[in-house]
């Protein structure tokens, strides 16, 4: 039986790619569009912005002498078709699984990836960064750093380019406008791209005149001049020219001939060079290119029936942890008009869709732009208004500096909804919230809640909204344990904890996520169980008193040890003077790769026979006899 791909069978890697003749390459990228929506459709993944640039891939690494050029890609999200150019065709059905490729490039995959991403707006600075080196180091060497307009959007993206076109590197920046990230884009860079020239017509003939021209006669000195006041007339801006970067474009994305022309132009002349393209996220694909958000990523599906339509939960199921964020938003916000919400560029993500459309005077996109987010609500603070910034945990690490000196300095009323907390599953290491406890926990005026359940999320929200000061509530990816939330604005009060279970010898002291395996686990152990709850204020009465009374306390959390909600517990105990011993459990000191999210538990030993085999070794070690009990008690 004849290959559904003959052409892309017979390409294990670029250099198979650069044997084919330029005429083949159209029937290259069809077949590999049809491999990427088969391959998706069996195992899941990201899906639409690889569609959109199958023409960009083939051409990248068709003109470029990969490995040794260097082609860096933004986000990641688009780079399966770079995967399966770069001899994994065979192993993209198990991508995001345990032991299988990773959701985004990783240098530790492939030699092809040459530079790991997961965060937007990285590869201008990285792929600067690798031109400069080359050129100091006399290496011949190419550069292409691929960004989406949505990319463009983050200050670290103009930095890059206000940087690059100071030092006149040899490399060339793609812009692949597509008008989406995952959410559609906003802000006055995207209206701006949106306005240029959509065809090929302008910059064909500006390049074909120009390669005719000797650069110092007074015709191409008259061309140049007569460029820029035609530019000023149809396109709103020369940003990029100004900012040193020779612009070429925009042209179509999706027309593989004339992209390989103009990026040749762009190879053939010096410094730094901006291509602009455009494409269409979804691609080939109807249902993605009709709705690019539901089929940014996506599970298994039937390929001719598509995605099946999401259900939200019911008001008599118990919702996603991101669904009673979104719920309470709406609530409160139909309560307290001072309610303002942000978000940088996750509104679905972080269930803010219906707000949006309810409160579109109190919704703030303000793109990928953490940082900008996190200062504008301090200044919306400052104003008697009371912010709420939507913002997933691996994100937040991108506004630190925002957090600390923009916001809990001045001790402004901020809260901070901070979802995908701990360990996110086939999403890997770049988004994994591993560290928020951590890096939050040293900054003074701060209020960090963790719940451990839907409903104690809602509550916990509540009471960072009305606390007068800085407050974060840090919530998981997915459902918790099934608890339906009330529809009240109950608070709880400040550094209270919860006595959930009264045992002996052993405490197991859990915050938020941890606490369902800690109460799983108690009647085998006849352990003391209480739900943190605040990680900062701790609730220092309580905790002193079972510091008294048991022979091991056990903190347990979904955040890394190292200066997590256990160190806490650590000094506030040193500080009173107990030595009583603790058990820190948490997630290790390194990168826990991409898995379903119970194996990513079990192999840092934090599911339910992690846990009870650590605390029963630490009871061995201290010489004392293990309280265990037979299930039946």
């Amino acid at each position: 039986m004849a290959s559904r791909y003959p052409l892309l069978d017979t390409i294990n890697s670029p250099a198979d790619l650069r044997q084919l003749d330029e005429t083949q390459l159209p029937q290259v990228a069809t077949e590999l569009r049809e491999f990427l929506i088969d391959s998706v459709a069996s195992a899941g993944g990201h899906f639409g912005a690889g569609l959109g640039c199958i023409e960009l891939t083939v051409a990248l690494h068709y003109l470029y002498e990969t490995p040794h050029d260097r082609i860096v890609w933004d986000v990641g999200h688009q780079a399966y078709p770079h995967k399966i150019l770069t001899g994994r065709r065979d192993q993209i059905t198990s991508i995001k699984r345990k032991d299988g490729l990773a959701p985004f490039p990783k240098r530790g995959e492939s030699e092809f990836d040459t530079f790991g991403v997961g965060h937007s707006s990285t590869s201008v600075s990285a792929g600067l960064g690798m031109a400069l080196a080359a050129d100091r180091l006399g290496e011949d060497r190419r550069v292409a750093a691929v960004i989406g307009d949505g990319g463009m959007t983050a200050g670290m993206a103009f930095e890059a380019l206000n940087h690059g076109g100071d030092v006149n590197p040899n490399m060339l920046v793609v812009l692949n406008e597509n008008q989406m990230s995952i959410s559609p884009n906003v802000g006055a860079m995207t209206r701006m791209l949106g306005r240029l020239m959509s065809g090929p017509t302008v910059t064909g003939l500006r390049e074909r005149s120009k390669r005719m021209m000797d650069r110092d006669s007074a015709t191409w000195r008259f061309m140049s001049r007569w460029e820029e006041h035609v530019k000023g007339m149809v396109m709103p801006s020369t940003l990029f020219e100004e900012l040193g970067f020779n612009y070429l474009g925009p042209i179509d994305g999706h027309d593989l001939p004339a992209l390989l022309t103009i990026m040749r132009t762009a190879q053939s002349v010096e410094g730094p060079n901006l291509l602009h393209i455009i494409t269409k996220k979804g691609k080939g694909y109807a249902p993605a290119e009709a709705d690019p958000v539901k089929y940014h990523a996506v599970g298994p599906f039937d390929r001719e029936q598509g995605v099946a339509p999401s259900q939200p939960a019911s008001a008599e199921s118990a919702p996603s942890y991101t669904e009673v964020f979104g719920r309470w938003l709406c609530d409160m916000a139909a309560q307290d008009r001072r309610l303002l919400a942000i978000t940088p560029a996750m509104r679905e993500g972080s269930g803010m869709v219906e707000f949006a459309e309810r409160f579109p005077d109190q919704y703030f996109d303000v793109g990928i732009a953490e940082q900008h987010a996190v200062t504008l609500a301090a200044g919306m603070a400052c104003e008697d208004s009371h912010p709420v910034v939507a913002i997933y945990s691996t994100f937040l690490q991108r506004a630190y500096d925002q957090m600390i000196h923009d916001v809990a300095l001045q001790n402004l009323p901020v809260l901070f909804a901070i979802d995908r907390a701990g360990l996110v599953g086939p999403d890997g290491p770049t988004h994994a919230g591993a560290f928020d406890l951590s890096f939050m926990r040293c900054i003074p005026n701060l209020v960090i809640m963790t719940p451990a359940d839907e409903d104690e999320c809602r509550r916990m929200l509540s009471t960072g909204f009305q606390y007068e000061g800085p407050a974060a509530v840090r919530y998981p990816r997915g459902k918790g344990p099934g608890r339906i939330p009330a529809s009240d604005f109950a608070t709880i009060p400040i550094g209270m904890a919860e006595t959930r279970r009264e045992g002996r010898r052993v405490a197991l002291l859990a915050f938020g996520s941890m606490l369902a395996p800690c109460e799983a686990l108690a009647e085998q152990l006849d352990a003391t169980v209480i739900n943190m709850r605040f990680v900062k204020p701790l609730d220092r009465e309580l905790l002193l008193s079972i510091a008294r009374t048991h022979d091991l306390l056990v903190t347990v959390e979904e955040n890394a040890i190292a200066g997590g909600a256990g160190s806490g517990v650590n000094e506030l105990l040193a500080a009173e003077g107990l030595a009583v011993p603790v058990l820190n459990l948490g997630l290790s000191d390194r990168y826990i790769e991409h898995g379903s999210r119970e194996e990513c538990l079990q192999e840092d030993g934090l599911d339910e026979a992690g846990i009870s085999r650590r605390i029963q070794e630490r009871m061995q070690q201290m010489g004392l006899e293990a309280p265990l009990r037979s299930a039946s008690g």
